[in-house]
C-alpha cells in the first residue's frame, strides 16, 4: 500500500507542477498583453498552489518569476509576431554594426521593405490574413538574410515595415534585392505579397547614424520600380 500511495503522490505532484508551469506561461503573456486583471488572477493562483511541498512550491514560483522577467526583457527587443528585432532592437543592434564597419572602414547596406496595402488588406479580409502577410515577409528576409544574427540584422520596425543591415555587396543594389525576393506566382486565396524595397548605403568614411540612414532607404521606397510583387502561396512557410 505505501508503494501506491508513493505513486499517486509523485503523479499528484507531477500534476500540480505542470499546472503551475502553464500558470507561469499564462503569466508571461499577459503580462506581455498588459492585462492587469488576468495578471492578479494568475498571481494569486500561482501563490497558493497545491500539492507541492513547500520547497517545491517556492522553487516553482521563483521560476515562474524568472520566466517573466525574460519574457519582458525580451518583448522589449523583440517583436512578437515575426521574432525579428523591433525598432528599438534594430536600433540597437544596428548601431553597433555600423560603429564596426567604421571602425573597420567596411560600408553597408540597410534595405526596407514595406508590405504595400497591409491596412487595407486586414480591413477588408481580416487582421488574421494581415498577420500571415506580415509572417511571411519575416520569414522571407530570413530567407535572403541568412547570416542574421551574425553579420545582418533583422528587424519589423511598424505595422507593414520591415529592415535588414548587412554589410554584404550581394544587396548594394535594389535590383540585386528585388530579383533575389522573385518567387513564380501561384494560384492562392491568399492575396499577393507586394512589397516596396528601398536601399540606402552606409560609407565609413563619411559615417552617418542608423535613423538618418532609415530614412534614406525609406525615401528611395518611393522611387519608381521598386515595388516586386510575390505570390500570395509562397515556398517560405506562413
Amino acid at each position: 500500500m505505501s508503494q501506491v500511495a508513493s505513486v499517486v503522490r509523485m503523479a499528484d505532484s507531477g500534476a500540480a507542477r505542470a499546472r503551475n508551469a502553464e500558470l507561469g506561461r499564462q503569466l508571461s503573456v499577459a503580462a506581455m498583453e498588459g492585462d492587469e486583471a488576468r495578471i492578479r488572477r494568475l498571481l494569486s493562483e500561482l501563490l497558493r498552489c497545491k500539492g507541492l511541498t513547500r520547497a517545491q512550491r517556492i522553487a516553482l514560483q521563483q521560476r515562474a518569476l524568472l520566466n517573466l522577467v525574460q519574457s519582458l526583457r525580451s518583448a522589449t527587443l523583440n517583436d512578437p509576431l515575426t521574432g525579428l528585432y523591433n525598432r528599438r532592437g534594430f536600433v540597437q543592434v544596428g548601431t553597433r554594426v555600423l560603429d564596426l564597419a567604421a571602425r573597420d572602414e567596411q560600408p553597408a547596406h540597410l534595405i526596407c521593405f514595406g508590405i504595400d496595402q497591409l491596412a487595407r488588406i486586414s480591413e477588408s479580409l481580416g487582421r488574421t490574413v494581415g498577420d500571415i502577410l506580415v509572417r511571411q515577409t519575416g520569414n522571407l528576409l530570413r530567407d535572403l538574410f541568412p547570416s542574421y544574427g551574425v553579420y545582418e540584422v533583422l528587424g519589423r520596425l511598424g505595422p507593414d515595415e520591415f529592415a535588414a543591415l548587412t554589410t554584404s555587396d550581394r544587396y548594394a543594389s535594389r535590383h540585386a534585392v528585388m530579383l533575389r525576393v522573385r518567387r513564380p506566382a501561384r494560384s492562392s486565396d491568399m492575396p499577393a505579397l507586394a512589397l516596396s524595397v528601398g536601399v540606402a548605403h552606409f560609407n565609413p568614411q563619411r559615417p552617418v547614424g542608423i535613423d538618418e540612414l532609415l530614412e534614406r532607404a525609406r525615401r528611395a521606397m518611393n522611387e519608381p520600380m521598386s515595388q516586386v510583387a510575390l505570390s500570395g502561396q509562397s515556398s517560405w512557410p506562413a
